[in-house]
C-alpha cells in the first residue's frame, strides 16, 4: 500500500478555510500532520518561523506583559495567566519562576517555533507556539487586550529566521517510555527512597536502578505508594473544590513543565472532559485518558511531600497534584488527608 503523501501548504489552508471552527491540534490530525506543519503552512500569510531557543522565545515573553501560559500533553490542558519574569537559563533546564507563571523547559526539545497572526472581529489574534522536532506543541504564549502588543513587531524583526519555508520536515514521533521494573532491586529501590531529603532525588535514584517512574511505583508497594481507583482524580478536583485547599498541579509533555499554585475553585464537567474554569487558570483533563493512579509519599527535609499522580493507558504521566508547603502557607496536612480518603484500586485494575 503507498504512503499516504503529505498535503501541500496550498492544501493545508486550503483545509482551514473550510474547517474554520475546527481546532488546530483537531484539524491536523485529521489531515495526518502535526501541528507544526498546519501552523508553517501560513508562513508569510500570519506565521513567522522565528527562532526557538527557551532563551530567545523567554526574553520576547517578558516584553509581551500580561499573556496566556498554554503547555498540554494528549490529555490534559493547563492554561495560566500572568507575565513571564524571573527567567533562569540552562543548557539543559530552564526555568520561568513566579507567583502565576511558573514554567521548567528543556531546550533539546524546542526545535522549531513561529509567530502566527490571525485576524478576528475584535482584532489580531497574536501567538508565540514552540514544536519539538516531531512537530508537536511545546508551549504556547498567547497575547491578551492587556497585552504589551507594541512589542509585537520589534519580537518578530529580532526572532525572525531567514527560512520562511510554508514546509515543515518532522522527525518520527518518539514513543512513550513503558514502564521500566527490576524487581531484584527493589530492597535498594525501598531502602534508597527512605533515605530521600528531596523529590528531585526520586528520577536520579530510579535511573540508577535502570528504572522509570512508573515502573518504580509498581513495586515499591507500602508505606511509599498506593495504587488507586482511576475516579481518584476528578473526586480529588472535586474535594479541592469543596475545601478550597491549595495545591500545586503540574502538567507537561517532553520540553515543558508548567505549574499552578493555588487553589481549585470552579469545576465544569463537559463529556470526557472535566475543566477548572478560574480566573488567572484553567485546566482541561481527559477522564477517559486516566489509566492509572498513583498516590506517592516520598520524604523531604522539611516532611512528606505526598502526590497524586495519573497516567495513560502508554504509561505516559498525565498530570501531578502535590500539597503546598511555603512557609506560611502549609497546605500539605490536609491535602495528605484529602489523599489518604481516596478510594484504592481493586485487584483486577492491578493487572
Amino acid at each position: 500500500m503507498a504512503e499516504p503523501t503529505t498535503p501541500t501548504a496550498e492544501e493545508i489552508r486550503a483545509a482551514r478555510q473550510d474547517n474554520p471552527k475546527t481546532r488546530e491540534r483537531d484539524l491536523a490530525a485529521k489531515l495526518g500532520i502535526t501541528e507544526a506543519q498546519l501552523v508553517a503552512a501560513d508562513c508569510g500569510q500570519g506565521a513567522t518561523r522565528i527562532d526557538a531557543h527557551p532563551d530567545r522565545i523567554m526574553d520576547a515573553a517578558q516584553k509581551l506583559g500580561e499573556v496566556m501560559a498554554l503547555t498540554r500533553n494528549d490529555a490534559c490542558v493547563h492554561e495560566k495567566v500572568g507575565v513571564y519574569a524571573n527567567y533562569h537559563p540552562g543548557q539543559h533546564a530552564s526555568m520561568i519562576l513566579n507567583e502565576e507563571i511558573d514554567l521548567r523547559m528543556f531546550p533539546k526539545h524546542w526545535q522549531h517555533a513561529f509567530m502566527v497572526e490571525k485576524q478576528g472581529d475584535a482584532g489580531p489574534r497574536r501567538s508565540l507556539q514552540v514544536f519539538d522536532a516531531a512537530g508537536d506543541a511545546v508551549h504556547k504564549i498567547f497575547l491578551r487586550d492587556a497585552s504589551n502588543h507594541d512589542a509585537w513587531e520589534g519580537i518578530r524583526a529580532d526572532l525572525a529566521l531567514d527560512n520562511q519555508s510554508p514546509e515543515q520536515p518532522v522527525d518520527p514521533r518518539q514513543p512513550k517510555e513503558a514502564p521500566k521494573s527490576d524487581p531484584s532491586k527493589l530492597d535498594i529501590l525501598r531502602k534508597e527512597w527512605a533515605r530521600m531529603t528531596d523529590t528531585h532525588q526520586f528520577l536520579r535514584l530510579t535511573s540508577k536502578l535502570k528504572m522509570n517512574r512508573l515502573g518504580a511505583y509498581r513495586i515499591a508497594g507500602d508505606p511509599f505508594v498506593r495504587l488507586l481507583d482511576p475516579s481518584s482524580v476528578d473526586l480529588a478536583l472535586q474535594k479541592l473544590a469543596e475545601d478550597g485547599t491549595e495545591v500545586m498541579i503540574f502538567v507537561g509533555n517532553r520540553g515543558c513543565i508548567q505549574i499552578h499554585s493555588g487553589p481549585v475553585k470552579t469545576l465544569k464537567a463537559m463529556g470526557p472532559w472535566q475543566n477548572v474554569l478560574d480566573p488567572g487558570f484553567n485546566l482541561h483533563l481527559r477522564l477517559d485518558h486516566i489509566a492509572e493512579v498513583w498516590a506517592v509519599d516520598k520524604p523531604t527535609q522539611r516532611g512528606a511531600a505526598v502526590s497524586l499522580e495519573a497516567f495513560d493507558a502508554d504509561g505516559g504521566i498525565i498530570l501531578q497534584i502535590f500539597g503546598i508547603g511555603k512557609e506560611g502557607n502549609d497546605s500539605r496536612p490536609a491535602w495528605r488527608a484529602l489523599v489518604a480518603g481516596l478510594p484504592s484500586a481493586t485487584v483486577e485494575e492491578t493487572a
